[in-house]
């Protein structure tokens, strides 16, 4: 029979684990071989608990103003504007990574930045607000 050799991580621990085919085995063997596994396996690590957010310490975006969408998935990678900045039409605001792509996002007017609802390292949702203009 072959065995193959395989380093696996569970938990942040790390096995050394080897595989052998088999071709017919009974439910007996079935049995011990998942119990023996079970044994080996360590107990999942119960989750992180999430940090705590105030609602003051998240801007809101404000009604009137001009808003500047993300248009995909990402994270913010540079924010290339802060609040108070003029800008004209077209200046890059922020950089967004998407799929391994730094992609610029630009002012739609020109104007006064108002609000920065996002930081560098936010992680965005399409459609979510990231930066108002005045």
């Amino acid at each position: 029979m072959m065995e193959k050799f395989f380093k696996v991580k569970v938990n942040g621990t790390e096995y050394d684990v080897a595989v052998r085919e088999v071709k017919e085995f009974s439910v007996q063997e079935a049995s011990v071989v998942t119990s023996a596994v079970k044994q080996e396996v360590a107990q999942p690590q119960p989750p992180k608990q999430a940090e705590k957010v105030t609602v003051a310490e998240t801007p809101k975006p404000t009604a009137g103003a001009i808003k500047v969408t993300a248009p995909m998935p990402g994270n913010i990678w540079k924010l290339k504007t802060k609040v108070g900045d003029s800008v004209g039409k077209h200046d890059v605001l922020l950089i967004l990574e998407a799929m391994k792509m730094e992609n610029e996002i630009v002012a739609p007017e020109a104007g006064v930045v108002t609000n920065v609802l996002v930081k560098e390292g936010d992680s965005v949702n399409p459609g979510q607000v990231m930066i108002e203009i005045g």
